[in-house]
């Protein structure tokens, strides 16, 4: 191999893949060493280089780079590791890792390195589409079918399936030039394969040669790609694979104290550990005891801190300009940062014409192109590669490729930080006017389709009305793709940019609809009741009102509508039932006055869904039929990011609990699993977290137990994806609720008792009723009473409070139970619940809970000895019913009425 070859490995231009063999390296080692010592600002570690020079060698991190070697052999073995890397900003987590490359040179293995951008914190998949696009070689001027050649070259080394290729595609956003099957699914659905394939990517490689993932400054990772990192934490244990994690320490990794998940902290360096780098950073060059003192006392430890400090007294011009250096330098350790950025500032400034560009760049980003940065900087080629050198070589860039196809690197974010800081208000807000308007005009595809990147700069630049409007354009596109959580950040932002523009009628039209839009992405990730969800829903109504006061109706005229909406399912799940009635009738009164036929139809949903939750069965299931007829999926489906998931799932999940109530369990059965069916096919992780969560009831109480376990594992997973807290609050009282009918009470009491306290911190107390009587039962059959009697007084004073009637009857007949179990117990007062479970269900109309009341009417007769009685009253509740023999209630009252005859 010749010095060409290597140069081009190491530059990262085929992938970021090691696949040199042993043999190979063994040949060229003495060449690449030879290469490093002449090029070594170019070949730094985070560019997929070996840093072969100066510092490499690690000082008082011997034992870290120890343990790391350890979890690589275990990892090389099969049993897949993980690391979460942890220090404070310049502590040398970046340099560990590239230690541990340095020591495995010469292993067959694959490597992928991946880094996070705290510009980018929320742009979905922010570091692996940087990943990929290195991989490939992908640069700006390629056209897309030569991007898409450089794709299928990379996902040919693990026989990546064209679908797969197809999302892969897409997440790159590149144009699909017809070679791959255009993806056919909803935005969720993709959204879920595209995570997967990404999964199966490292599976494939790993079944290849032992793979090395580093995930660097995750406390700068974008919720999506988090949720990626934690599909390959869960997928990395049968793995030849080790990743490891770096972040700061305010970064909360949620999987530690997973078997195969390793924690370990960088702590600061010895005053021994700090000379020996200044030491070696000198070379020959002695330093004065008192000036490698004084840089000892000011870095505290830390090593980027001190090689940069001690960098900036190296290339002072004389002994007394470096004794100024130091003397400009804080001496306080809690101004440590401070300390680097004084060195650093000093750095800058002997840079000259360069450090203009390390402005530039540092406008930019942590990472950015050579293209896009001579867009910007427009100087002479010749006049800016030279300010590019000089920042090379003195390290505080490093390069990947060659120009114009080059990348480049601040060595830190801190680095980053001390550029940008030297930025004086308006020339930096002109820099990043230039930069919005080069992106917009140069990089139409990327600002187009990342319009929080180009947002970014606009909102640097003071050009508020242009971010607001990028912003929101941010927000909805994530909205549309179920990226919740960044839509929450991006619509924030719009909504706070629109804040410092002068009121108009177009500026109240367009705040409306991001507001709807705020609410809708708050009711799936903070709940439908929490402080924050509340609060829009209230500002949202606001901005209605004010506009129809000014005769300035929204231009989409379902957006008043949405915002209803939301103000109305906030007020459901706080549950008001007189207020939830009220507001749903107003909007039934103003979609009959518009004469739509989507407001008529939502009218008629919440109108059936209030009636239920107030237990009038029948009138709410006639309203819901009326909805049902109404739908019609070619124009309604449209609206399921409106209002927060399909309208059609809602009405077929509402319907199977009214069905079941008044009495038709098979009915109730079908609407339920037509609904979960619908929900899948939709795609919308909304729309199937709510059908998960509320089918569950529809197949507990058909004793379908293990239907009801598989949604509860399905709901708290993909909830837990989502960061949506409330949902998983649902999915866990399900899982206690499964537990307490399995026979183990004493994990139902503890699953149970979480998820309703997370439930509760949402703001919710909507099926608080139910959810405190099935912790009643699991008390109950504890023995622990006293627990069991709070738990079914509380729900009835909820019950009394909030008008949520329509689990009424069964917590009086689960009250009427509690009251029978212990040892003496109270026949009269359980008699007077059970039949006051009877009555409230007949006047409710609703013959499941009659039945399921007058078994345990009839249970406690029996036990008296009063078997006449016992059959004369449940013979006819019985005998009423004409389907669902199948289901658990009627075949335990079938056993009941043989064993009484």
């Amino acid at each position: 191999m010749v010095i060409a070859e290597v140069t081009r490995r190491l530059l990262g231009n085929l992938f970021e893949f090691e696949d040199l063999g042993a043999k190979d390296l063994k040949g060229i080692a003495g060449t690449v060493r030879a290469w490093a010592a002449l090029r070594p600002s170019s070949a730094e570690g985070r560019f997929e280089a070996l840093h072969t020079t100066g510092l490499t060698e690690l000082v008082g991190r011997e034992e870290e780079l120890e343990l790391l070697l350890r979890r690589w052999s275990r990892a090389k073995r099969g049993e897949g590791q993980v690391v979460l890397l942890s220090g404070e900003a310049g502590i040398g987590k970046s340099r560990l890792t590239v230690a541990l490359l340095e020591r495995l040179f010469g292993e067959v293995h694959t490597r992928l390195r991946y880094f996070c951008s705290p510009q980018h914190t929320d742009s979905a998949f922010y570091p692996i589409i940087g990943q990929m696009e290195r991989a490939a070689g992908l640069v700006h001027d390629d056209e897309p079918r030569a991007k898409l050649d450089k794709l299928d070259a990379v996902l040919a080394q693990t026989s990546t399936s064209a679908e797969d290729a197809a999302l892969l595609a897409e997440m790159l956003l590149i144009p699909n030039d017809g070679r791959y099957p255009a993806p056919d699914s909803a935005p969720e659905q993709r959204r879920q394969r595209t995570l997967e394939a990404l999964t199966s990517q490292l599976a494939g490689l790993a079944r290849q040669q032992p793979v090395l993932m580093i995930f660097e400054d995750a406390h700068w990772v974008d919720p999506t790609s988090l949720e990626v990192l934690s599909r390959i934490v869960d997928r990395i244990k049968t793995l030849r694979a080790l990743l490891i994690v770096t972040s700061r320490p305010e970064f909360n990794a949620p999987w530690v104290g997973q078997s195969h998940v390793t924690s370990l902290t960088l702590n600061r360096l010895g005053e021994r550990e700090a000379a020996a780098i200044i030491a070696r950073l000198a070379g020959n060059k002695a330093l004065p005891a008192d000036v490698l003192a004084e840089i000892v006392a000011r870095t505290d430890g830390i090593p980027l801190f001190v090689e940069e400090m001690t960098k900036a007294v190296l290339e002072a011009e004389s002994e007394g300009a470096a004794r100024r250096t130091v003397a400009a330098v804080p001496s306080s350790a809690l101004a440590v940062p401070a300390s680097l950025h004084a060195s650093l500032m000093a750095r800058l400034d002997r840079l000259g014409p360069a450090k203009e560009v390390a402005q530039i760049g540092s406008a930019i980003g942590r990472e950015f192109s050579h293209a896009l940065l001579a867009l910007v900087a427009r100087k002479s080629e010749a006049e800016l590669g030279s300010a590019l050198d000089r920042l090379v070589q003195t390290g505080l860039l490093f390069r990947q490729g060659v120009p114009p196809q080059a990348s480049y690197l601040f060595k830190h974010a801190l680095v980053q930080d001390a550029a940008y800081g030297t930025l004086l208000r308006e020339p930096r807000r002109a820099l990043h006017a230039r930069i919005a308007e080069t992106l917009e005009r140069q990089f139409a595809e990327i600002a187009e389709r990342q319009p929080e990147l180009l947002a970014r700069h606009c909102s640097e630049a003071g050009l508020i009305e242009k971010a607001a409007g990028l912003w929101g354009k941010a927000g909805q596109q994530s909205l549309e793709r179920s990226a919740l959580i960044e839509a929450v950040e991006q619509l924030t932002r719009a909504l706070g940019q629109f804040a410092l523009l002068p009121a108009t009628s177009e500026s109240r039209r367009e705040e409306i609809k991001l507001q709807a839009a705020l609410l809708n992405a708050l009711m799936h990730t903070k709940g439908y009741a929490a402080p924050e969800t509340m609060a829009a829903g209230e500002r949202a109504r606001s901005l209605i009102e004010t506009a129809e006061a000014l005769e300035e109706p929204p231009e989409d005229p379902l957006l008043k509508f949405s915002v209803l909406y939301g103000f109305w399912v906030a007020n459901q799940t706080n549950c008001n039932g007189d207020i939830i009635c009220e507001l749903a009738a107003q909007f039934l009164a103003s979609a009959d006055k518009q004469g739509m036929t989507a407001p008529r139809m939502m009218g008629h949903r919440l109108t059936g869904s209030s009636l239920l939750i107030t237990g009038r069965f029948g009138q709410g299931r006639a309203h819901l039929d009326r909805a049902r007829a109404l739908y019609d999926p070619a124009q309604h489906r449209m609206l399921t990011t409106r209002f927060g998931q399909d309208t059609r799932v809602a009405i077929l999940w509402y319907r199977s609990w009214a069905l079941w109530a008044l009495g038709y369990p098979e009915a109730a059965l079908a609407d339920a699993e037509r609904a979960l069916t619908e929900a899948r096919e939709i795609g919308h992780a909304a729309t199937l977290m709510f059908a998960l969560a509320w089918t569950g009831p529809t197949q507990y109480y058909c004793g379908n137990y293990a239907a009801l376990s598989a949604q509860a594992e399905e709901l708290v997973a993909l909830a837990d994806e989502k960061g949506a807290v409330y949902w998983k609050a649902a999915g866990m009282c399900m899982q206690g609720l499964i537990l307490q009918q399995t026979g183990r009470a004493g994990e139902a009491v503890q699953k149970l008792i979480s998820g309703i306290a997370a439930w509760r911190s949402t703001g919710a107390s909507l099926f608080v009723p139910t959810q405190l009587s099935w912790l009643a039962t699991a008390h109950a059959e504890l023995g622990q009473f006293a627990d069991a009697w709070r738990c079914v007084s509380e729900a009835a004073t909820v019950i009394g409070t909030s008008k949520e009637r329509w689990y009424e009857a069964e917590v009086n007949r689960i009250t009427g139970e509690v009251a029978v179990r212990p040892p003496g117990s109270e026949a009269t007062k359980a008699t007077a619940y059970f039949e006051r479970a009877i009555a409230v269900a007949r006047a409710q109309q609703a013959k499941s809970w009659e039945l399921r009341a007058a078994m345990s009417l009839a249970r406690l007769r029996r036990d008296q000895g009063k078997q006449d009685e016992a059959r004369d009253l449940l013979a006819p509740v019985y005998g009423w019913f004409s389907e669902g023999f199948d289901t658990r209630d009627l075949k335990e009252a079938k056993s009941l009425l043989d064993g009484l005859m």
